[in-house]
């Protein structure tokens, strides 16, 4: 073997253990995001849990790359592939667990019950956000914390949204099935369309959700969400109040919407 030939295949080999090594390292990272995430959806969070975690989810979407949340267009693009990577780890109580959770409640009141609950705790990350921002205002923030703490709440919002979205349809009897792929697609659809998902269509993986039309509803879905989060940025507490009003009021509308979707489709499988 030539010199050359033995310099070329040391390159390969070390671009080969650096794509590994980048690899390992961004699994792990999306690891620790959805570990964060997953325990951002507890309904029994304190103020104080609320806002650590945050600060945790902050941490963990630096580690995971900031260049494109700079960017509106690559930045929602960025968005959907963050929210494509939380989605499996949004744990979703079956309707046994909901039961025992919430017992005496019939089906309606139990889906009022957790629109609630969400609500409150999609609230709550608006004000965890706002009281953050609050701090950084006595040193104006940065161009590098505003973006951040942004993604950091919408991601937490819509991982709220997506476990409230699967419990109502545990709820009303047309759980969503599949692998932890095909169902975190199905939800990606249901909290983007405002709809249950039909169980006659057979569900699709994450993969297919953002390789077709899917993937442009999503980005527009997260940019409404992601503009509405600038609110926390506004000055002092003045920030957290008005997110954590906004974020109440967009999670009861869409769990209503969910909610009367999926009467009626019970409704027709009834009838049928």
């Amino acid at each position: 073997m030539s010199g050359t030939d033995h310099t070329a295949e040391t390159s390969d080999s070390r671009a080969l253990e650096q794509t590994t090594a980048k690899n390992q390292e961004l699994a792990a990272v999306d690891a620790e995001l959805g570990a964060t995430v997953a325990a951002l959806t507890a309904d029994d969070l304190e103020p104080a849990g609320r806002r650590q975690l945050l600060g945790r989810l902050v941490g963990d979407i630096r580690r995971r790359g900031l260049g494109q949340l700079f960017k509106p267009t690559a930045a929602m693009r960025w968005m959907g592939d963050v929210v494509a990577d939380v989605a499996p780890h949004v744990p979703v109580r079956d309707v046994e667990t909901l039961r025992r959770h919430f017992p005496g409640l019939d089906d309606d009141d139990l889906a009022d019950r957790l629109i609630r609950n969400a609500a409150r705790s999609t609230a709550g990350v608006g004000a965890a956000g706002g009281g953050v921002a609050a701090v950084e205002w006595v040193a104006p923030p940065t161009l590098l914390t505003a973006p951040v703490l942004l993604a950091a709440e919408t991601v937490a919002v819509v991982a709220l949204e997506l476990k409230l979205v699967g419990e109502l349809h545990e709820i009303y009897g047309q759980p969503i099935r599949g692998g932890l792929g095909q169902r975190a697609g199905s939800l990606i659809q249901a909290w983007s369309q405002q709809r249950g998902v039909n169980p006659l269509v057979p569900g699709v993986g994450v993969a297919s959700v953002l390789g077709t039309a899917g993937r442009k509803e999503l980005q527009s879905t997260l940019l409404k969400r992601f503009g509405r989060n600038l609110t926390t940025l506004g000055p002092l507490l003045t920030g957290a109040a008005v997110a954590g009003y906004l974020n109440r009021r967009a999670t009861r509308n869409l769990g209503e919407h969910i909610m009367k979707d999926l009467r009626k489709s019970r409704q027709k499988i009834i009838d049928g």
